[in-house]
């Protein structure tokens, strides 16, 4: 690797102010040489082989693609991606507790969570392959771009977006160009103001940033027992046959309940503070007070009466949850598990991480704050299972990019 090869090669594992941190330099100096405004001074260049060297080590070679994990969340969309073998080289979360569960269960990232997105600089995120992001989605209008240009102001998604988290997306796509992108959103986001703001981030995506698109409505229901309907956007850089239709739905009887619920018979080891006592059962304080109980079937039977569908959702073990929302540490109401002529309770959070397919037989996912976090957090998230299986059926596209540049490289090669 020559001189000029080593700063690039060394931003694709670092950011701009962990490799000034690495030199004992400031990051401006780091910014103007990526600019072009400034020479590497030779005696830096030792340094920057080591740097290079140590983070060519340390990268875990078992992967075979990296992505950028944006609106982290608690890493839903990071774990489907990782168990495909991606690496994830960038974090962006801006909930401080939602960073706390992050770092507990990624706690080998070589990388700072950084944190509000509109403050970042798109140029310092490292290099990936994949970009992904469970997006917050704010109403936008649209602009006519032939006024904007009119009146010498932006026009195309700098306008249209302008305002809305979308426009940090789109921007992180412009500068790093990434081979492939996943967007997760609410279903509703198609219909949203008549159906304008989808169609702008679709030709966003599409004839101002150059990607081929794909999506699709996706129900968690066939892997966890959970209605939950996620509009999943999947993008290439280069087109290829990529189609939501390879996607496999598991085989056997679907999920319920009685899958992921604390069974209370000993038969699981007693988590503090979930469950207690030598037949783990379910911790007191999840179990309705008389007060709120009496007011959500109060509450139920005014809107019954009225002919609307409002009111708690009861579950039992042969039953399918409905979706899990961040509210659900206020009243628990919809997704309450019956307990016969007592009281019913509340999920645990640990039944919310098996609920969401984060929990798994290899692995216990890390809850360590506090049960009103924990439920915004998963009530946020995205079910893992779906996510990992739509990472597998896009990966193949992502490495095939590489092939295909290779194949042209080696045709350069002979002419």
């Amino acid at each position: 690797m020559n001189n000029e090869e080593l700063l690039p090669y060394i931003r694709k594992f670092h950011t701009q102010q962990q490799v000034a941190s690495s030199l004992g330099i400031d990051v401006r100096t780091v910014r103007r040489w990526e600019n072009g405004d400034s020479d590497i001074k030779p005696a830096i260049f030792p340094a920057l082989r080591e740097l290079a060297r140590t983070s060519a080590a340390s990268r875990n070679e078992s992967h075979t693609f990296t992505f950028a994990d944006l609106f982290a969340g608690i890493g839903g969309i990071r774990t489907g991606f990782e168990q495909m073998g991606g690496k994830c080289v960038y974090t962006s979360e801006w909930n401080k507790y939602a960073a706390q569960t992050y770092r507990a269960n990624f706690p080998d990232d070589n990388h700072d969570i950084a944190g509000d997105i509109t403050t970042v600089n798109e140029n310092e995120i490292p290099d990936h392959d994949v970009l992904l992001a469970g997006f917050p989605c704010q109403p936008f209008s649209i602009a006519g771009v032939s006024k904007k240009q009119s009146l010498g102001r932006e026009h195309g998604f700098r306008d249209k977006t302008q305002g809305t988290l979308f426009f940090d997306v789109a921007r992180i796509i412009e500068a790093k160009r990434p081979k492939a992108f996943l967007l997760e959103n609410v279903k509703n986001l198609t219909s949203h103001d008549q159906g304008k703001t989808f169609r702008t981030i679709c030709e966003t995506l599409t004839d101002e940033l150059g990607y081929f698109l794909r999506y699709r409505v996706i129900d968690g229901r066939h892997w966890v027992p959970q209605h939950r309907e996620r509009i999943i956007l999947a993008g290439f850089r280069e087109e290829t046959t990529f189609s939501f239709d390879a996607l496999q739905q598991p085989a056997g009887r679907h999920p319920l309940m009685r899958d992921i619920l604390h069974p209370e018979n000993g038969s699981e080891e007693p988590e503090s503070p979930y469950t207690e006592g030598e037949r783990a059962e379910v911790n007191k304080k999840y179990i309705l007070t008389n007060k709120l109980w009496n007011y959500l079937k109060r509450y139920a039977a005014k809107h019954q009466a009225a002919g609307n569908g409002f009111g708690y959702g009861l579950v039992a073990p042969d039953s399918v949850a409905r979706t899990l929302s961040a509210r659900y540490f206020k009243d628990g109401s919809e997704i309450l598990v019956s307990r016969g002529r007592k009281n019913p309770r509340r999920l645990t959070p640990r039944e919310c991480a098996r609920l969401m397919g984060f929990d798994t037989p290899e692995r216990k996912f890390v809850i360590p704050v506090s049960d009103t976090q924990a439920y915004r957090q998963f009530g946020n998230s995205v079910v893992v299972p779906v996510m990992r299986e739509v990472a597998r059926i896009m990966v193949p596209h992502v490495i095939s990019q590489d092939d295909a540049y290779m194949n042209g490289q080696r045709q350069l090669a002979m002419l």
